[in-house]
């Protein structure tokens, strides 16, 4: 097996494990979907320019970024408090390292706990901070921020996914 086809056997895998993982919380799809197109760079028949790897880089990069930004901008922007984008962000922290640690998995691949971790955390949050009536409208909007980010990391992921099988089809076919 030749170099150029481990190559393309180890992208393909890791643009579908990084598209997988813009749907289920807790594998880092947009990163993985990356190093794939990444994988192919190397083959010098596949015809990707620098600039077009540091882009997508950078948007993987910023991707990432975003994916736990916005679901505390959510917070801020649905009216929480100071207490609710802190509640969210400790609530998301728990949710991708605490319960993991502890072994506790809130639904299938602990989805449950990364969905419920912002909106609870934003809602507890909210409560503690004496802003009762506006608590679950917070909470709503850290979970609307969660499925803001999720969905960038799905077009991504098709996007890298279009690449990758597109460039194999010519790789072998053409």
């Amino acid at each position: 097996m030749s170099t150029a086809t481990i190559l393309i056997l180890i992208a393909i895998f890791m643009a579908v494990v990084g598209f997988v993982g813009a749907i289920i919380p807790g594998i880092p799809g947009t990163p993985l979907s990356f190093v794939g197109l990444l994988l192919l760079f190397f083959i010098p028949e596949v015809d990707y320019s620098s600039t077009f790897i540091w882009t997508m880089g950078l948007l993987a990069a910023i991707i990432t970024v975003l994916d736990y930004v916005i679901p505390i901008y959510g917070t801020k922007k649905f009216g929480g408090t100071k207490m609710g984008v802190r509640g969210s962000t400790i609530g998301m922290i728990v949710s991708i390292i605490i319960l993991p640690l502890l072994g506790i998995v809130i639904g299938p691949f602990g989805i449950g706990g990364i969905i419920l971790g912002p909106f609870l955390g934003a809602y507890i949050g909210e409560i503690m901070a004496g802003n009762s009536e506006n608590a679950f409208r917070s909470a709503i909007g850290s979970f609307l921020g969660f499925l803001a980010g999720t969905f960038i990391k799905i077009v991504y992921g098709i996007v890298v996914l279009v690449y990758v099988v597109k460039d194999v089809v010519d790789y072998y076919f053409f």
